[in-house]
């Protein structure tokens, strides 16, 4: 008689639920910690959101003693200043950008796992950037602003950034929380100049070209539509984006 040695089952991976009211424009900071607590709680959730002009940045740049004088001067002038728990660079946030956030609870190990997530991120944004006739690849932009090897980008433009962070719940698990920011019809003049003049007063290195940038509508040429007609604008692409999300498996 023979006998056959099942294989354990893998773990089934939960699909991501739409937070109903993150449409409207968000705190990103507030956002990003409601993820998180609904995530260690089990499930996998998803945001879909719009930020007002503001300025964000990963916890290093808190090292530059002009930080928090700049910060007050910024947010004076209607560009707050939040300090993000992923890492990266300084991005400018305002009208005419789509925010993806994803937040899961894990048995991965982060090390295994960042580049299956960083991957499963890209791919379902090029799935909607697909349905309007576009199509990106991911690859580092130098000269853009928060810079890495998972942008996304058109004919060597960057058009999405994207970041992770993971938090320990336990001691085989962890939430991850996955972002993307996807510039859609931006004033990318404007982002690059509130972008360097931060970096500039900060006393960083860093400056930031317009020229490596790509919104998904062109300033000039053809306007991307999809299978319906329907023109490509931020508000559209929000929503394309977000049906395309909502159900989608957990990436690791």
């Amino acid at each position: 008689m023979t006998t056959h040695t099942l294989s354990p089952a893998l773990p089934q991976r939960p699909g991501f639920v739409l937070l109903p009211d993150a449409g409207r424009p968000q705190d990103d900071l507030a956002l990003e910690a409601r993820l998180l607590e609904q995530a260690a709680e089990g499930g996998a959730y998803a945001a879909v959101w719009e930020c007002r002009p503001a300025l964000v940045v990963p916890a290093t740049y808190r090292r530059f003693e002009r930080f928090e004088a700049l910060s007050e001067r910024f947010a004076a002038q209607g560009w707050p200043v939040s300090v993000r728990r992923s890492g990266g660079g300084l991005v400018p946030q305002g009208p005419g950008m789509v925010n993806l956030s994803l937040a899961w609870r894990t048995p991965a190990r982060m090390a295994d796992a960042m580049e299956t997530v960083y991957l499963g991120l890209c791919a379902l944004l090029q799935e909607a950037f697909q349905s309007f006739g576009l199509r990106a690849q991911a690859q580092p932009v130098e000269g853009s602003f928060c810079d890495g090897r998972f942008n996304l980008a058109l004919d060597g433009r960057k058009a999405v950034g994207t970041a992770q962070y993971w938090k320990r719940v336990n001691a085989a698990e962890h939430v991850v929380l996955a972002h993307a920011c996807v510039l859609v019809d931006a004033d990318l003049p404007l982002l690059v100049e509130r972008a360097n003049a931060f970096e500039a007063q900060l006393g960083s290195d860093r400056q930031y070209r317009v020229e490596t940038l790509a919104n998904l509508v062109p300033a000039a040429g053809w306007m991307p539509v999809d299978e319906a007609g329907q023109p490509l604008m931020a508000a559209h692409f929000a929503r394309r984006l977000a049906s395309g999300v909502n159900g989608a498996a957990a990436l690791c």
